[in-house]
């Protein structure tokens, strides 16, 4: 064959006439049909079952391709979407679809434009030829092209039309399994007048909303294996395991299922979660959406997060309540601190230029305050605030207020009154069982939040080195009047404050060398000393200065590296000496929280514009964060806290 054709001189189509176009179904030509496609294609060739019509073309006594089409798939999103029918008009009418599943050149064949010209002709009998054996009227065909080989490029000549990509799954046994070649679809209209005999038009939706009128969407969404592999492994999950990741990530979802009041609400929240979870370079907006939605899904993700309509607060009633049950304990913490996330553009919501933690100097950011939790059983995020500065609600700034959405009775609060309001909302749902409030030095140094803490906790609080204690409590007496000048009125301390540095410094105080906790990499040694002291207050009714207010614990503990860390605790001064250890060490698990969600799960890949966003996009890397530490338990992966020290 192959000699007789290139002896020809065969460069056109013209060259090769006459080429004639067989119909091979229970002829001796079958075989021939069958034992070509099962050598040359790429797909290799097996038994077709149902209804199926193969062809072969040729010159003369020489076969030039093979190509077959069979009964068509029963989900393929785009194509529904191109034609616009529900479930029950597809069941009605699938049979009026075929499927070109095999099209195969012959190897030895080169001839330009032979692939279109062999698709136009057996498109010209297909329909007369399918009514005659199966006694069906075909309106479409549609076809499956692999980009990684080909471009699809004779199905286009032919007019053909592509309509998006496959998701990547396929049929097995009554399930669809995720194999991860995604193709690109293409389908040919037979018969123009399709949607008036139908009574349908386009649906003009994203694909991912019509999958969300049923579950089967969101199970094959699910069903993608693409977790970030870092996560499984802290997870302690084999990749073989990731059909139970997804099966539980399901049920998970489900519980928030009360917050949409549409289908494709959920279905739009799950494609997040999924992406978050995913091993994507960069989780925002833009990249999950195009990963599982295309690029007409962008859009209407980035509106979902600014003016979609379901219930944040219902969602975050409901993720709490999941993280209280599974890591709730009497004896827990309650924990605030601040997230910082560097921005390079002025136009989202409350970016200013203050410090940046993460930086560590004053740079162009949003800032971000948070309230976690942690026991021992586990740890996660509780609540969120974007900190708002104060320069954003100058007369200035109204124009960019009303752009980001910012909401009209929202007035300045410091981070510190963000912390004591969410504090106090969390006591009063009375959701989360704690007995501790712990916080870092930019809360524990300000005497106003820690009396603002709610009734019946003690507070575990950072301070800096250069706070002020008494060593005990002091009379409070009117000091001997000067020789000269204005005698004192009011009472003062018997004796001034001294610093909390000099307590670590203080070879009187010994250290005691202590294991604090067990961390990624080993035991966490410190050196740790305890003592009683007296907390000064400057705000009296006699003026402003220092006074002694309350009996406290310092707590001062120095790390390997020689970094010193000072803490003042309100406990009572019987408490046991392993009891403030073990406190001292759950303040730790927000920041691992933060260093979890930044570094895996899109937290700092925030891009949202609008407050509104901002707080959606949060809410939902504590959703997903909650997710994996289901994983952990599940998978009795134990938990390390990465301490650095200190």
């Amino acid at each position: 064959m192959d000699d007789s054709v290139e002896s020809l001189n065969i460069t056109s189509i013209q060259d090769l006439q006459p080429i004639h176009i067989m119909l091979v179904n229970g002829t001796t030509f079958e075989r021939t049909w069958d034992q070509l496609v099962r050598q040359h294609h790429y797909l290799g060739y097996t038994k077709m079952y149902g209804p199926r019509i193969k062809y072969l073309a040729m010159h003369h006594d020489q076969p030039l391709a093979a190509i077959s089409y069979n009964r068509a798939a029963l989900k393929v999103g785009v194509r529904d979407r191109f034609i616009g029918w529900d479930e029950a008009l597809k069941q009605q009418h699938l049979d009026r679809l075929v499927c070109n599943n095999r099209f195969l050149i012959l190897p030895w064949v080169h001839v330009p434009n032979l692939a279109s010209y062999v698709l136009s002709r057996t498109l010209r009998r297909l329909r007369e030829d399918w009514f005659r054996l199966y006694g069906a009227r075909l309106f479409l065909v549609e076809t499956f092209v692999d980009r990684s080989r080909y471009e699809g490029t004779c199905y286009k000549a032919a007019g053909w039309q592509p309509l998006g990509q496959t998701q990547g799954f396929s049929k097995v046994g009554h399930a669809y399994k995720y194999h991860g070649h995604r193709k690109t679809v293409f389908v040919k209209v037979l018969d123009p007048r399709f949607r008036k005999e139908l009574g349908v038009m386009p649906d003009p939706r994203p694909l991912f909303i019509r999958k969300a009128e049923n579950r089967e969407g969101t199970r094959m969404l699910l069903s993608i294996p693409d977790y970030d592999p870092h996560i499984l492994e802290q997870c302690g999950i084999d990749e073989n395991e990731s059909s139970i990741v997804s099966d539980m990530l399901e049920q998970y979802l489900e519980h928030y299922r009360p917050c949409y009041k549409r289908s494709e609400q959920k279905q739009l929240a799950d494609t997040f979660i999924k992406g978050l979870l995913s091993d994507l370079d960069r989780k925002s907006i833009e990249p999950v959406a195009l990963r599982y939605t295309g690029a007409e899904g962008v859009r209407p993700l980035q509106m979902y997060f600014k003016n979609s309509t379901f219930d944040d607060e219902k969602m975050l009633k409901i993720y709490q309540q999941q993280l209280a049950a599974l890591i709730g304990e009497e004896d827990g913490m309650l924990n605030v601190d601040g997230s910082d996330f560097p921005k390079k553009g002025s136009h989202s919501v409350g970016v200013a230029r203050q410090h940046c933690g993460i930086l560590g100097k004053t740079e162009n950011c949003q800032a971000g305050v948070f309230v976690g939790y942690s026991s021992t059983k586990g740890y996660g995020l509780v609540d969120r605030r974007l900190y708002m500065p104060e320069s954003w609600f100058s007369e200035s700034y109204a124009r960019l207020r009303k752009q980001c959405a910012v909401p009209d009775n929202l007035t300045f609060r410091t981070k510190n009154q963000l912390a004591s309001e969410m504090l106090q909302a969390a006591a009063a749902s009375g959701t989360f069982p704690f007995r501790w409030v712990g916080c870092d030095s930019a809360f524990g140094c300000d005497r106003a939040f820690l009396e603002s803490l709610p009734e019946g906790c003690y507070y575990f609080a950072d301070v800096r080195a250069n706070e002020l204690v008494f060593p005990g409590m002091p009379e409070m007496i009117i000091p001997p009047s000067k020789t000269k000048g204005r005698k004192y009125k009011y009472p003062r301390p018997s004796f001034p404050p001294v610093k909390v540095a000099d307590y670590a410094n203080d070879e009187h105080l010994p250290w005691q060398r202590i294991v604090l906790a067990e961390g990624a990499k080993g035991p966490i040694v410190a050196d740790v000393k305890c003592v009683r002291v007296v907390v000064c207050t400057s705000s009296t009714p006699y003026g402003n200065y220092l006074v002694p207010k309350e009996a406290v614990w310092l707590y001062i503990r120095r790390y390997a590296n020689g970094r010193i860390k000072y803490s003042l605790c309100n406990a009572p001064e019987d408490t046991p000496m392993e009891v403030l250890n073990r406190v001292a060490t759950m303040r730790w698990p927000i920041e691992q929280c933060f260093e979890e969600c930044k570094s895996h799960l899109g937290m700092g890949h925030v891009e949202a514009r609008s407050y509104k966003a901002w707080h959606r996009h949060m809410l939902f890397v504590m959703m997903a964060h909650l997710f994996t530490q289901m994983l952990r338990i599940h998978f009795k992966k134990n938990d390390r806290i990465d301490h650095a020290d200190g």
